[in-house]
């Protein structure tokens, strides 16, 4: 392909991925979706003409996902707002993302090893990223529900990325010095490391702040983007959860630097971080809409429509997907004692981190770390069908909306009564 044919193909895909966020937001259909089925007719005609070369596209995928990772959990924090009254709603968003992450990891670990026969280590490894939910998909897709709902799902997908890939991380390191995966020593060691890392964060945080006050050159942001993402992949070299690191960054800027300890906020000007705050995440919400686009282009065009005429995926992702919305329903319908679960139910996709860590457990050395039996097209219907699922929630949810109707509210009869007596005064 010539240089011609690369600058007309580029730009189009662009417009076409902005096309499909507004037909997501007039819809509620996932735009990923439409972006992956592109990906994948894009494919289908490549292999028509002959064209079947996809390593440069498979060796660009895990590179950008990384990309994409960083930008949607520092997009996603930055919107996180942290006040004393909603603590509450901040700790059942936590406690919710902890226990249903951790129930779907077991459920689907016994799916995996007495129905599947997969051995223990890699049915750990694999319920994994099949049990995190994609803040990328349903943040957006949140815009429907009531306040309430839709900060608590914001705030569950936003910990579910971020304590999916500790997990994961933690598990690979674990299982491959042929380490149990619960004990109390490597724990410890874990907790030491995230509490070093939130100190580390608000260094960061702080010398970060500066620089963004200190810094006249006109492009700055970048800078900044480029530093978050040297610090997540030095972290990751060395097995640290860095991702806190981002996740930290963007709640403590995204607060207007409010959060940081007296002693910091003394050299920062409050007023001229919230002021670069709008720019910074204006960048980091462009940025983060051009790398999924081509994430998920890519995705899409790395998968081969002939790999799905077998049963078996779809036995298998769809026992997935009814484990997943089990485990959920049970959690939901226990903390908040009410079997009508809608349409908190129904938010939960998967997407970018379950392919990203997907993806990871291929480059794996260790042989017994590894199946062929959950691969890339179990996850995809997963991901596209749990999608779909919450498109038909959301959609239900603005249909009940509209039925409601409209409520006047009629004032007691002692505040008629005393309207009336003043009204009597007056006259």
């Amino acid at each position: 392909m010539n240089t011609g044919s690369i600058l007309i193909l580029l730009p189009l895909l662009i417009i076409f991925s902005y096309l499909f966020d507004l037909i997501a937001k007039k819809t509620k259909f996932p735009s990923v979706i439409l972006l992956m089925i592109t990906g994948i007719i894009a494919r289908t005609i490549a292999n028509s003409y002959g064209f079947d070369n996809t390593v440069l596209l498979n060796s660009l995928i895990p590179v950008l996902g990384t990309i994409g990772l960083v930008l949607i959990v520092l997009e996603g924090a930055l919107e996180l707002d942290i006040r004393k009254e909603k603590l509450g709603l901040i700790l059942s968003g936590f406690f919710a993302a902890f226990i249903v992450l951790t129930l779907n990891i077991i459920l689907l670990k016994v799916f995996f090893t007495t129905i599947l026969k997969i051995p223990n280590d890699p049915a750990t490894l694999y319920a994994i990223p099949l049990s995190i939910i994609s803040s990328a998909v349903v943040i957006p897709s949140a815009s429907g529900l009531l306040t309430k709902d839709k900060e608590f799902v914001i705030y569950e997908s936003t910990f579910s990325d971020i304590l999916g890939v500790v997990i994961f991380n933690y598990s690979i390191q674990q299982l491959g010095l042929n380490e149990s995966l619960i004990s109390l020593t490597p724990i410890i060691q874990l907790g030491i490391q995230i509490l070093g890392i939130i100190f580390l964060s608000l260094v960061i945080t702080y010398l970060l702040a500066r620089l963004i006050q200190g810094i006249d050159h006109h492009v700055k942001f970048f800078l900044i983007l480029a530093l978050l993402i040297l610090v997540y992949a030095i972290g990751k070299y060395f097995h640290f959860p860095s991702l806190l690191t981002i996740f930290i960054f963007g709640i403590f800027l995204g607060n207007g630097g409010d959060l940081l300890p007296n002693f910091m906020t003394k050299s920062i000007n409050a007023e001229k971080t919230k002021k670069s705050l709008h720019e910074f995440h204006v960048l980091t919400s462009e940025s983060t809409f051009l790398v999924r686009t081509f994430f998920f282009l890519f995705f899409g065009f790395s998968i081969s429509l002939n790999s799905f005429m077998s049963p078996e995926p779809y036995f298998y992702a769809i026992t997935v997907l009814l484990i997943m919305f089990g485990a959920r329903y049970l959690y939901l319908s226990f903390s908040t004692f009410s079997f009508n679960t809608a349409p908190l139910l129904y938010m939960s996709p998967r997407g970018l981190i379950s392919i990203l860590l997907f993806l990871q457990l291929g480059t794996l050395k260790d042989p017994s770390l590894k199946t062929n039996i959950i691969d890339e097209r179990v996850l995809l219907l997963v991901i596209l069908i749990s999608m779909l699922v919450m498109l038909f929630g959301t959609l239900k949810n603005n249909k009940i909306k509209e039925n409601i109707p409209f409520e006047i509210e009629i004032p007691r009869n002692e505040e008629i009564d005393s309207d009336f007596s003043n009204k009597k005064i007056n006259d």
